[in-house]
């Protein structure tokens, strides 16, 4: 008789923080993609254009693992205006021995949160100086929030800022992160502003065209780009991927597609088969990653679906340790065609 267990999003937020932890889990998820010959289908993307919606669908097995993850990602960016999360989904645990369904993690988008900004983490861990201290966030939702606590795990962040279109929100969010993180956090009005000086960038919106231009890098800095997870977003402008030593893809088959290396392929700035290292590869030893700290440092990360596979498994083995969650029974009778 199978059961699966069925976590909500209360249930994950009790068991899965966003701690170092967390990062540690993702990180070996990239280094497992960049050492085993894990299985990653190309994402598969939905888009509600009448909406401005899209689902994104990521799967990813990693050997070794006793399972591996479905994640159904909705992102409709209109919801705010209606009093709703732009981001929501599911993930889906089976058995990587017998395709069972174990687990269904109703989390609402919480855990692509969490494995989204501990990928920021991992990110700034292995390319950013390690004396970074001031960082600046382009961006003022959910996971510019993420992004800077997790910042705060990897890196001695002193002093943040905090830029977005609409100045409120980043007026808000600075407020709330300063009580909460113990240190400044200001909104800034103009992006160029909040990037000057700073250790480490990072862009967190859904933009289709540059919020951040190649001639305001400065040397020694870190660019983190987690926006452009689609072929139409680009946050980064594309001549500032030359600028990069080294420029670092989470998978740079999917960056060649839909990341901010796309956009610079496509500009005609850097040719389609250019090799650059993969996040995995320098974590694991593989390539190397900051050459100096007067070098300039950028990681595109798209999301890959072997996060989505580690942080969910890592939910699942909490949840069965602690108890949590609701089991349900589900198997028929071996051989029963009804």
């Amino acid at each position: 008789m199978a059961r699966v267990l069925i976590l909500t999003e209360t249930d994950l937020r009790g068991i899965v923080p966003l701690d170092v932890d967390a990062v540690d889990c993702v990180e070996q998820a990239f280094v497992a993609l960049a050492t085993k010959a894990v299985g990653m289908p190309p994402i598969m993307r939905l888009d509600i254009p009448a909406h401005r919606g899209e689902v994104d669908v990521k799967a990813a097995y990693v050997p070794g693992l006793d399972s591996f993850a479905i994640k159904v990602s909705p992102g409709f960016f209109d919801n705010p205006s209606l009093g709703l999360p732009s981001t929501n989904g599911l993930m889906m645990l089976l058995s990587a021995h017998t395709g069972l369904v174990e687990a269904l993690l109703l989390d609402n988008g919480y855990l692509t949160d969490v494995r989204t900004a501990a990928a920021g983490a991992v990110a700034a861990r292995h390319l950013a100086r390690p004396d970074a201290r001031i960082a600046a966030i382009l961006g003022a939702g959910m996971q510019a929030r993420l992004q800077l606590r997790a910042l705060t795990l990897v890196r001695p962040i002193q002093v943040a800022r905090i830029w977005a279109r609409d100045v409120e929100k980043a007026e808000k969010i600075a407020r709330e992160l300063t009580a909460e993180l113990g240190f400044p956090v200001s909104a800034q009005a103009d992006a160029q502003q909040a990037c000057r000086g700073s250790d480490i960038i990072v862009t967190t919106t859904p933009s289709d065209r540059p919020i951040l231009d190649a001639s305001w890098l400065e040397p020694g800095q870190h660019v983190t780009a987690m926006g452009s997870d689609a072929e139409h977003k680009n946050e980064i402008d594309p001549a500032a991927i030359p600028c990069a030593e080294p420029y670092v893809a989470d998978s740079l088959r999917q960056t060649r597609r839909l990341g901010e290396l796309h956009h610079a392929i496509a500009a005609g700035i850097v040719t389609e088969g250019t090799a650059f290292p993969e996040l995995g590869a320098i974590i694991s030893g593989q390539a190397v990653g900051r050459r100096s700290d007067a070098a300039i440092t950028l990681c595109d990360l798209t999301g890959t679906g072997v996060q989505d596979t580690a942080i969910a498994t890592l939910a699942y083995r909490r949840a069965v340790s602690a108890g949590a969650g609701q089991a349900i029974e589900t198997t028929k009778a071996s051989g029963d065609p009804s």
